[in-house]
């Protein structure tokens, strides 16, 4: 801790989306017994209330930006935009809850407290400035997670899903802190203005050094589902509820790649001629791991997770370009990537039925025929992770590909395109069941859209949308947070 700490009562202020996350995650445990099931969809609204009391608090830290708690903490424009979007992911993942628990006749008080507590250590993961604080966060949301991949007890693949995740998950968490200590052994601290401090004078042991980054990036790229390290997230992906499913590929993921960058960015940027090969191979690899074993999925949500770590590796090539416009690249990407993919995770919620029974893609067949508006917005998700022009999915590759060749990964830049040509497949494969087939079991079994599974689809479709016609905007504010980081 450093030494100057001392109680702000304005770094209360920077911390208030935390502090409001928890205070509504334990009012829902309390509340349980009181209403149990004969209010549950009180859980969810109470839920978004709280998400949008997190998102407001957000802003209000951000007009008081700075260093909280000794600079453990500092609240700049690059911490709120990560803030702002695991909120709205949170939030994007509560709508289509409410039918999913629904049909499953699953608790809810639990389901939702968790996932406040989860997006919680997101958020402070986002905001750390120090080692130890994204530790703290990344154990917060990690744990949470768990519990939340096996929220289904009497489902095996549910019980399956979260033991990995676990076990996985905790020898990755035990990479990431080891390397935590070799960086307080090398350099005296962990805060990660102060590393890079030491790392620029070179009073730290260039070994000890490497070996650390190196260890933090085997953690950090679990929890992005980046190849190597991706080989719980196809099973994770499809035994865990389909709402969560959709909140593991978004929300967590794009506070994994926020602390990646400033890390990388910041406490290890001097040294990032040496590391830069790393993540080189890493975009490389994920991006042809989960393109080429995405083609031979049937299972739309094991496609979908699959197709996330292909994502991942696009994301790693804006962090090889270690430029401003790299990590303005990322943050835009990960805007667009959160809409479309847990909107796509949505669709499939919406027509999966009770025990996800409906999931593979054959099941999507003549989905247009009897529920237009569903297949609509699907499509536009589809459109979107392929990367078609007037959506958010377009630009984000566009910028990513552009800062790489700005860095000169030619290279890098020809491999990901044509794993982009690749990846339009198997999600084209998906508009051809719906448009051009007759209608499955499935699609014949289909419900009505309910008010929030509709608005799961809508807003996100609106996202993906409005990122890709007016992009600026939201590249522009990424743009002036990037330059904060270094």
């Amino acid at each position: 801790m450093p030494a100057n700490f001392g109680f702000n009562p304005t770094d209360l202020t920077r911390f208030l989306p935390e502090m409001l996350l928890a205070i509504f995650g334990t009012f829902l445990m309390v509340l349980d017994p009181i209403l149990h099931k004969r209010a549950s969809y009180a859980f969810g609204h109470l839920t978004i209330l709280g998400l949008l009391a997190a998102l407001g608090g957000s802003l209000v830290a951000y007009n008081r930006a700075g260093p909280a708690f000794g600079g453990m903490l500092v609240i700049d424009g690059y911490g709120t935009f990560f803030r702002v979007l695991v909120i709205a992911v949170g939030i994007l993942t509560v709508l289509p809850s409410y039918r999913f628990l629904a049909r499953q006749e699953a608790e809810t008080s639990e389901y939702h407290a968790l996932l406040l507590f989860s997006i919680a250590g997101q958020c402070l993961m986002v905001v750390a400035n120090d080692l130890i604080m994204v530790f703290i966060g990344l154990e917060i949301s990690s744990i949470a997670s768990y519990v939340m991949a096996g929220y289904l007890r009497d489902d095996k693949r549910n019980n399956e899903s979260a033991l990995k995740y676990f076990l996985l998950g905790s020898f990755a968490t035990g990479f990431f802190l080891y390397g935590v200590a070799l960086i307080y052994g090398a350099t005296g601290s962990v805060n990660l203005s102060t590393v890079r401090a030491q790392v620029l004078q070179q009073n730290a042991e260039p070994v000890l050094l490497a070996v650390a980054a190196a260890l933090m990036f085997v953690g950090l790229g679990f929890k992005v589902s980046a190849a190597p390290f991706q080989i719980w997230a196809p099973d994770v992906y499809q035994g865990a509820p389909t709402p969560i499913s959709g909140f593991l590929s978004a929300g967590p993921k794009a506070a994994a790649f926020a602390v990646f960058l400033r890390i990388f960015f910041t406490a290890f940027e001097p040294i990032g001629a040496r590391w830069e090969p790393l993540v080189w191979g890493a975009a490389l690899l994920s991006m042809c791991v989960g393109n080429f074993a995405a083609l031979l999925q049937t299972n739309v949500k094991r496609m979908l997770a699959y197709s996330s770590i292909a994502h991942a590796g696009y994301v790693l090539v804006a962090i090889t370009a270690r430029s401003d416009d790299g990590a303005a690249a990322l943050m835009f990407y990960m805007a667009a990537y959160a809409f479309m993919n847990i909107g796509a995770f949505a669709a499939v919620a919406y027509l999966s039925g009770k025990g996800d029974r409906f999931v593979n893609i054959e099941d999507f067949k003549g989905l247009a025929k009897k529920q237009p508006m569903a297949a609509g917005l699907f499509t536009i998700f589809l459109l979107s992770l392929i990367g078609v022009p007037l959506t958010g999915g377009f630009f984000g590759k566009f910028y990513i590909f552009r800062a790489a060749l700005e860095s000169h990964l030619v290279w890098l830049t020809v491999l990901g395109l044509l794993n982009s040509a690749v990846a339009a497949y198997y999600y084209l494969r998906i508009l051809v069941m719906m448009y051009m087939h007759e209608p499955s079991e499935a699609a014949e079994a289909v419900e009505p859209l309910t008010t929030g599974l509709r608005l799961a689809l809508v807003l996100p479709a609106l996202g993906t949308l409005v990122l890709g016609i007016f992009p600026n905007w939201v590249l522009e504010f990424a743009g002036k947070s990037a330059n904060i980081i270094r």
